[in-house]
């Protein structure tokens, strides 16, 4: 049941005598059935209590739940709560709403059970554990997105790999962020294309490694369109120093790459 209270409830007393144990209504002094209630309003179907004491802080004192308004001054109860006996009361008794340790134990107990929200609620230094919770609203990315001012916790990044085994290679826009490895037991020529034929974002980066016996060499598909710098020996033409050497080929502006790493 419902639990109701009242800050305005007015004590009154019983129009006429309660049995012990057997009497199920309880009426009260003509025309204070409502104040004893403070405003209080009563569902239907006995779903809801408001506690009452009578003989209050005596010796006979009975808690009873008022469940009920029957009539004005007139109300089903339910005898003997929290603890007390349904002993026999005379007319004039007191009769005065009370909070019991009955009221405390149940707040209580429901401090230390889960509560079920409903509605928006903001969650403030709060676990919630996967195993025994379900996240609905939650949209797991597939497409490409921008995250601004997002904190990634304990992100794992991998690599995707790009494995070319002929003598000649020319990087496509998926070799973004990519290691290009390249195998093949001659020299290999691995092509920077114009802006123009395949629109880098400036600050890209390409992994190249030798993982072969043969030498890779980055030079500019279309040299004097695209800039290749580097501190190898040819500087437009840099050269990985032997197998498994790796090298990084960064685009600075449009038309504009750095490699770095491993080079002759």
């Amino acid at each position: 049941m419902t639990r109701k209270y009242s800050s305005t409830s007015v004590s009154t007393t019983l129009q006429s005598s309660l049995a012990d144990g057997v009497a199920t209504t309880m009426t009260v002094s003509s025309g204070t059935g409502n104040a004893l209630l403070g405003a209080v309003t009563l569902s239907a179907g006995n779903v809801d209590q408001f506690t009452v004491a009578i003989d209050a802080d005596t010796a006979n004192e009975e808690i009873v739940f008022i469940t009920a308004q029957n009539t004005a001054d007139q109300f089903t109860i339910v005898r003997g709560r929290a603890g007390t006996s349904a002993v026999s009361h005379t007319a004039g008794a007191t009769v005065k709403h009370v909070m019991t340790s009955d009221d405390l134990n149940y707040f209580t107990t429901a401090a230390d059970t889960a509560v079920t929200l409903t509605g928006t609620q903001t969650l403030t230094n709060k676990t919630i554990a996967a195993a025994s919770n379900t996240l609905t609203g939650v949209v797991t990315p597939t497409s490409t997105d921008t995250l601004t001012n997002k904190t990634l916790t304990t992100p794992v990044a991998t690599v995707a790999f790009n494995a070319q085994t002929g003598t000649t290679y020319t990087f496509v826009i998926g070799d973004a962020s990519k290691f290009v490895t390249c195998s093949n037991a001659s020299a290999i020529a691995v092509s920077i294309p114009t802006n123009a034929s395949v629109a880098f974002a400036t600050g890209t980066i390409i992994n190249v490694q030798q993982i072969g016996a043969g030498q890779v060499t980055i030079a500019a598909a279309t040299p004097g369109t695209t800039t290749v710098t580097s501190a190898g020996s040819t500087v437009a033409g840099p050269k990985t120093r032997g197998q498994y050497s790796a090298i990084s080929c960064i685009k600075t502006a449009t038309d504009t790459w750095t490699v770095v790493g491993d080079l002759v």
